[in-house]
């Protein structure tokens, strides 16, 4: 239940005003926030009995015989990344029988959509896996990311052909600045360059070498604001420079990151009132906008703080979510997390869809349980051994 919630201290330093663990030991937690008592009377009776194994629970019944999982409730709508996450989830929890099925799918469409679409797979498709449109490089590095944390936790190469595919594509997409094309919509113009997909590759691609040195000085040149110090979207529109996930993931992607990052997410605090339950939330948002509380994000900031060795502050993050529980309309019993608290708008201004904040979903639902596990997927790649000066984010070197 929601008994506290954070009250991150405002920096000393003033802070001037994408979309489009395994764990780790630390030397000392850095004290960023302070965590204040707030009573709350709860009402939200699926929070008081829920528990994460029915969130699983929810996740599985989501897959459907070909292995794909559905993103949310009766929308026949399959997403790449969802299907990613739900593969890290069902591999974090021990069901390689699940992960494999998911993963299964994508090996056995190399031949005919990976290498028909001269590198790719779809962003999105059907339930039935028909339909696909849209190639975003984002999610294909997602989809890497599964596949090498199953080869790690599993020690086999059962995905070899799988992971030597998506790497090499994902490399071949690089400029001579060091940044990535993004990939082509249905339409066949071309995804703009996104600086959250471009850090995920840089994850998900192993090891250390010109392909990452030349992603770190793209960052650097290109999407890396001096003055607050945070990685940046570069968007056409500069209200929307600045991203929530480019602040948690950033922290948890790169190499040494300066951990105040998570204290300048305070700019994305907001509170909502759940459209299901009635009742105020505190989380994060996708951007300056601050119109509603972003699950998802909000999961990511969690994870982020269990990354940084501050498990509170993590904890009074899930208690929020954990108030956003819903109940599955398909099967009885499980639950899940909507994407976010509330309607209101996407990264930008454009509205989200329909059922946003109505119908558990795939994202919010599987890094609930990333947290709850201790499991991050980017740990595995976190620390390439990055030469001191490719270090941009910092001047020594060191945290």
């Amino acid at each position: 239940m929601k008994a506290k919630f954070l009250m991150l201290l405002v920096s000393v330093f003033s802070l001037v005003s994408c979309m489009e663990d395994v764990t780790t030991i630390y030397d000392q937690p850095i004290p960023l926030v302070e965590v204040v008592d707030i009573p709350t009377e709860t009402t939200n009776t699926a929070a008081q009995t829920s528990s994460p194994e029915q969130v699983y629970e929810w996740m599985a019944h989501m897959q459907a015989d070909n292995g794909l999982v559905e993103s949310a409730e009766d929308t026949n709508f399959v997403s790449l990344y969802d299907n990613a996450l739900a593969a890290l989830a069902f591999l974090a929890d021990g069901d390689m029988a699940r992960a494999e099925m998911i993963l299964d799918y994508f090996d056995q469409q190399l031949e005919t959509e990976f290498y028909g679409n001269n590198g790719g797979f779809f962003q999105y498709r059907e339930l039935s896996g028909e339909n696909g449109s849209r190639i975003w490089m984002g999610d294909n590095a997602w989809l890497l990311l599964a596949v090498n944390n199953y080869h790690k936790t599993t020690n086999s190469d059962k995905y070899e052909e799988l992971a030597f595919e998506l790497e090499n594509w994902l490399r071949s997409l690089q400029e001579e600045d060091g940044g990535l094309k993004g990939g082509v919509n249905e339409d066949g113009t071309l995804i703009p360059r996104v600086t959250e997909g471009i850090i995920t590759a840089y994850n998900a691609v192993p090891g250390f070498d010109d392909f990452h040195k030349g992603i770190l000085r793209f960052l650097e040149e290109q999407r890396w604001d001096v003055n607050e110090e945070v990685l940046i979207t570069q968007t056409q529109n500069p209200a929307y420079n600045y991203a929530l996930d480019l602040y948690s993931l950033g922290y948890m992607i790169l190499e040494d990151f300066p951990v105040e990052v998570l204290t300048k997410a305070n700019r994305f605090l907001n509170s909502q009132t759940s459209t299901i339950h009635g009742e105020e939330i505190s989380g994060y948002c996708f951007d300056d906008d601050k119109d509603v509380v972003w699950l998802e994000g909000t999961a990511q900031m969690a994870m982020a703080f269990n990354a940084a060795a501050q498990a509170g502050n993590s904890q009074d993050i899930i208690l929020n979510i954990e108030e956003t529980f819903i109940n599955s309309a398909t099967n009885e019993g499980s639950i899940g997390i909507p994407y976010t608290t509330n309607h209101g708008t996407n990264f930008g201004a454009t509205n989200l869809w329909d059922h946003t904040d109505i119908t558990p979903t795939i994202s919010s639902s599987a890094w609930y349980l990333f947290v709850k596990k201790s499991f991050n997927p980017f740990q595995m790649e976190k620390n390439k051994g990055i030469p001191a000066e490719d270090k941009f984010w910092t001047n020594s070197g060191v945290n």
